[in-house]
C-alpha cells in the first residue's frame, strides 16, 4: 500500500505501508489495479494513469478487455482501445481459478486501490470480496462500479451506457417532442461514471493518506452518476409536479437560444440568459429597441416568447456573412460557437494553439492522434502519453518485480491457463 509522504502514513486499521518518494508527475507512486472492462471503471483508471499513477490492467487471458475487439481498426489495431488503454500496463490473470485468485491477493498487497465493474456479487463468488481483500491490505480502496449499485432490487441487472442514460432520466429528455428519445453521440453515462469514480478514489486517498483514515469500499452506480447531472429535474417534479419532456434544442434557461442555421449552411449555438447579454445582442442585431420591449424585459418574459425571439434571431443570423457574424458577436462579448464536426476540430487554430489534440506514437501503426491530457496545471508539463499495451505485455515485469516470480514459474502458470 502506498502512502503519500506528506500524510501521517499510519493507518488505524493496520497494514504495512510502502513509502514513496515524490516523482515527476502529480500521481507518481500510486498503484491502481484495474480489473474492469469496457469504459466506466477502466476510464477512471486511465484518468489516474494520465497523471502518472501506475495502472496495472488485469485482463482475461487470451481474450483481454472487450474494448480491444470493438473497433474501428487500423491494420488490426483497435483505435478505441488505444484511447482508453493508454498509460497502463497489461497483465493477464484468470480470476476464476483459485491460483489466480491467490495471485490477485498478492498483487493487492502492493496496491493502493482496486477498481472493478463486474456485476455485483461476482467478486464475492470468486472469494475476492472486500473483506477478503482487506485481509491482505487493510488500507485498500476498492471502487465498485455497476449499472444499478451493489444494493437494491435491481443490483444484479446488467448495465451499460445507454441503460444508465435511460434509467437515470437523461434519455427521456433528449430529442424532439414529436420523435423518440435520441441517444447522445458518445458514451456519456460511462464517462460521467468514470469521472465520479476517479473523484471518489481521490477522496478516499485523501482521507486515508492525509487524514489518517483507513481503507474504503466505494459503491458507484452508473444511473446515479447520470441523475446527479440532471439539473433541477428532481425538485422540479417534486415541488411543481412538472414532468420535463423533450424540448429539442430549447432550454428553459436560454431565451433566446437555439441551434441556428448560418449563411454558410452550418449551424451555430447562441444562448442568452442574462438581461445584459440580451441587451448586447439587440445592439449587435441593429435592433436596440427590442431590449426595452415589455415582452422581453426579463428572462422570464423572454421565455414566454422564446419561439418569436428565436425566429427573429434566426433570420438575422442566416442573413449575415459568417465573418461579419463573428465580428458582431465578438464585439458584443456574447457566448457562441459553431457546431463543430471532428474535421473542424482537427483544423481549428485554438485546438492547435493549446495542444488539445495529442499525438501518440504506436510501434506498429505509427502516430495516433487523440484527445490530450486535461486539466492543465500551471508550471507543470503533463506526462507524455504511453501507447496502450498489448495483452499481457507486462506480465514478466509486474509478476517478477512485485511478486518475485521467475520466468519458469510464469511459463508454468501460462501453460496451465492461469496467466
Amino acid at each position: 500500500m502506498t502512502t503519500f509522504t506528506h500524510g501521517p502514513g499510519n493507518h488505524p486499521e493496520g497494514g504495512s505501508a510502502r513509502r514513496r518518494q515524490p516523482g515527476p508527475h502529480l500521481l507518481s507512486g500510486l498503484r491502481i489495479l484495474d480489473l474492469g472492462t469496457m469504459v466506466a471503471g477502466p476510464v477512471a483508471c486511465t484518468l489516474f494513469g494520465d497523471f502518472g499513477a501506475e495502472v496495472i490492467k488485469v485482463e482475461v487471458p487470451e481474450r483481454g478487455d472487450t474494448v480491444r475487439d470493438l473497433g474501428p481498426f487500423v491494420d488490426g489495431e483497435c483505435l478505441y482501445w488505444h484511447v482508453e488503454g493508454r498509460n497502463k500496463k497489461s497483465i493477464t490473470l484468470n480470476l476464476r481459478e483459485p491460483e489466480g485468485q491467490r495471485l490477485l491477493c498478492r498483487l493487492v498487497e502492493q496496491a493502493d486501490a482496486v477498481v472493478e465493474n463486474f456485476r455485483p456479487g461476482t467478486l464475492e463468488a470468486w472469494g475476492l470480496g472486500y473483506e477478503r481483500l482487506k485481509e491482505h491490505n487493510p488500507g485498500l480502496i476498492l471502487l465498485r462500479v455497476s449499472g444499478f449499485g451493489q444494493t437494491g432490487p435491481y443490483r444484479t441487472r446488467a448495465g451499460y451506457d445507454r441503460i444508465g442514460l435511460a434509467f437515470g432520466g437523461l434519455l427521456n429528455i433528449t430529442g424532439f417532442p414529436d420523435r423518440p428519445p435520441v441517444r447522445i453521440g458518445t458514451s456519456t453515462a460511462d464517462y460521467q461514471t468514470a469521472l465520479l469514480g476517479a473523484y471518489s478514489l481521490m477522496m478516499a486517498l485523501y482521507h486515508r493518506d492525509v487524514m489518517g483514515g483507513g481503507g474504503q469500499e466505494i459503491d458507484l452506480s452508473m444511473y446515479e452518476s447520470v441523475i446527479r447531472f440532471t439539473e433541477v429535474l428532481v425538485p422540479e417534479y417534486d415541488r411543481l409536479g412538472v414532468v420535463r419532456g423533450r424540448r429539442g434544442n430549447k432550454h428553459f434557461a436560454a431565451a433566446p437560444g437555439e441551434h441556428f442555421l448560418t449563411a454558410s449552411g452550418r449551424y451555430m449555438i447562441l444562448t442568452i440568459s442574462a438581461d445584459a447579454g440580451f441587451q448586447r445582442l439587440c445592439v449587435a442585431m441593429g435592433r436596440p429597441e427590442l431590449a426595452t420591449d415589455p415582452r422581453y424585459l426579463t428572462h422570464a418574459k423572454r421565455w414566454e416568447h422564446v419561439d418569436d425571439l428565436n425566429a427573429m434571431v434566426a433570420a438575422w443570423i442566416v442573413g449575415q456573412p459568417e465573418d461579419e457574424l463573428r465580428r458582431r458577436l465578438d464585439e458584443a462579448k456574447l457566448a457562441y460557437s459553431f457546431i463543430y464536426g471532428i474535421d473542424d476540430i482537427m483544423q481549428d487554430p485554438h485546438y492547435e494553439a493549446r495542444g488539445s489534440i495529442a499525438t501518440v506514437d504506436h510501434p506498429r501503426i505509427g502516430p495516433v492522434r487523440m484527445a490530450g491530457v486535461f486539466p492543465r496545471f500551471a508550471g507543470r508539463e503533463n506526462k507524455p502519453i504511453e501507447p496502450a499495451p498489448d495483452l499481457g505485455q507486462h506480465n514478466q515485469e509486474v509478476y517478477r518485480d512485485l511478486l518475485g516470480l521467475t520466468p519458469e514459474m510464469l511459463a508454468d502458470l501460462a501453460e496451465r491457463g492461469i496467466l
